[in-house]
């Protein structure tokens, strides 16, 4: 999927949820601060260039902030990196040239 196809499901998605909140796109342009415009064209799938903060304001409009878990979950912790945790946190990565 390209990119624009992705955020253009985002889009319908949100509209569905939006719907089932029984929001009007005016209830959450007050409450998100995102313009009704906006919030038209991302349901539309007219708009690709949504930033991530506006979609977070939509998402905290529709008390949706729950899914982002889904999105990007915590990594598990393996046994090995337990041990590491207790010997110190890795800094940064460095490869050898």
């Amino acid at each position: 999927m390209v990119t624009s196809e992705i955020v253009a499901t985002l889009g319908e998605r949100f509209k569905d949820y939006r719907i089932a909140c029984d929001m009007t796109q005016k209830e959450v342009s007050d409450k998100s601060g995102v313009s009704v415009i906006t919030i038209r064209k991302f349901e539309n799938g007219q708009l690709y260039n949504l930033t991530l903060a506006t979609f977070i304001a939509l998402l905290k409009a529709i008390d949706f902030t729950q899914g982002l878990d889904e999105v990007l979950p915590e990594i598990p912790v393996s046994p090995y990196e337990l041990l590491k945790i207790q010997q110190g946190k890795r800094k940064r990565v460095r490869h050898a040239k």
